[in-house]
């Protein structure tokens, strides 16, 4: 397991830590409800530099990724960021990355574990192309930021106001002696920002953000807690909702594929599929009551297999559980009432993000 490149800060805050694909995450701070609390009423900090990332250069690095992914990569202003798909030829799934473009290079960031299987499914296509693939990991680690009081905690960090940032918009600033990149992340929590720091600095801008929010009740919050916001947005995670033989339009992710860019790998799947207007499923929400269950837990409609769950989570602000997990497209109605494994524990589908 990776460790953590701030493990004795967080070890100091009375973390306890859990493996996720190989790297090291804080699993909470000793009490989730506080955590998930701060994330949905003041401000919460969250460790995310176990995430992975990768350097693309070379003169045709944009030509390349462009032709790669479901979004546009070539129309993508210097600086600004994107979230995509890398599918199959097949229009299944190898993975999600965000991409960012730099001056000399573009940068990917995606999910622990993910680095060497994305890096490989783009150097197979790589024949002739001017562009070269490098592990940036150790190079760049993400901080994230969720909570109303987000916007308040970077004024009193940067000494600047600072207005909330849209989603994918980003922001260069100066903090704790680091020039960092400040992204919006808004489909987790309507404030939410991540923070792209250079690993030397990791420790500096963690230890400033501490100090500026304890006048807003800043609290760090750990894999738990932040699984909880996650599902609750209705976002899915590669790994865990979406694997590699999910469709990207599946998991609702029409906000990463571009219809105008022109081709790329598994375009065809993915015009079929929009014409026909409908996928045979689709990831919904679901309040499972006061009953759990385990990812992979089948889902019945009169005795027959209509979906699965794939996360599901404790919510300590509803008092339930909520999930995330596939249905067939003709139980989606929210309200819809689902039996959960065997029974007699049951599931109700609710439209995302849950209200």
């Amino acid at each position: 397991m990776q460790p953590l490149s701030l493990h004795f800060l967080h070890e100091q805050a009375g973390a306890r830590f859990q493996d996720v694909q190989g790297r090291e995450v804080v699993s909470d701070y000793g009490n989730e409800a506080a955590e998930y609390r701060a994330a949905r009423e003041t401000v919460a900090l969250h460790d995310a530099t176990y995430r992975e990332a990768l350097r693309i250069t070379g003169e045709d690095r944009t030509s390349f990724l462009h032709g790669m992914v479901t979004q546009d990569v070539k129309g993508l202003a210097a600086g600004a960021s994107t979230y995509a798909a890398l599918i199959t030829v097949k229009g299944a799934m190898v993975g999600d990355a965000r991409i960012l473009r730099r001056d000399t290079d573009l940068l990917l960031d995606v999910e622990p574990g993910l680095g060497v299987k994305v890096r490989e499914f783009l150097e197979k296509f790589l024949i002739s192309e001017d562009a070269e693939l490098h592990d940036a990991t150790e190079e760049l680690g993400v901080l994230r930021l969720l909570g109303p009081r987000t916007p308040e905690l970077l004024t009193a960090a940067l000494g600047t106001p600072s207005e909330p940032l849209p989603q994918d918009a980003t922001r260069p600033v100066h903090l704790a002696g680091q020039d960092v990149l400040l992204v919006g992340n808004t489909r987790l929590q309507a404030q939410g920002v991540d923070v792209l720091v250079p690993r030397q600095g990791l420790e500096a801008v963690w230890k400033a953000f501490v100090t500026a929010g304890g006048p807003l009740e800043l609290a760090p919050v750990g894999w738990r807690a932040l699984e909880v916001v996650r599902v609750e947005a209705g976002v899915p995670r590669y790994g865990q909702d979406m694997v590699d033989t999910t469709i990207p339009l599946e998991a609702n992710l029409t906000h990463a594929i571009s219809y105008n860019k022109g081709c790329y790998i598994g375009q065809e799947v993915i015009a079929r599929a929009t014409f026909r207007g409908h996928m045979n499923r689709k990831l919904a929400g679901l309040r499972l009551g006061a009953d759990g269950a385990a990812p992979g837990t089948e889902l019945k409609k009169d005795g027959k297999k209509v979906g699965w769950l794939t996360t599901v989570t404790r919510s300590p602000g509803a008092n339930e559980s909520r999930a995330l997990g596939y249905v067939h497209r003709d139980h989606l109605e929210p309200g819809t009432v689902l039996t959960v494994g065997e029974g007699p524990g049951e599931a109700t589908v609710t439209a995302l993000p849950f209200s």
